[in-house]
């Protein structure tokens, strides 16, 4: 996994973070969920599965990440 060489900071679902991640799909696996499914939105866009390995991320960053619910 390639990694800034300073931790940036995002906001992943409403907080503040810190990480070396530079691609969504390296923060969803820094954040617990790299084999689980999800849904992710960038800035407020959504990103594909199939997009996360080549989606950078950048200091400022808001990254939402959705994980389905069961129940009745």
């Amino acid at each position: 996994m390639v990694q800034h060489e300073a931790d940036i900071e995002v906001t992943v679902n409403g907080r503040k973070a810190r990480s070396r991640a530079t691609t969504l799909q390296a923060l969803v696996a820094e954040q617990g969920f790299a084999d689980a499914k999800v849904a992710t939105a960038l800035n407020g866009e959504f990103v594909s599965e199939g997009r996360r390995a080549t989606t950078p991320l950048n200091g400022g960053d808001r990254i939402e990440i959705v994980t389905a619910r069961q129940g009745g």
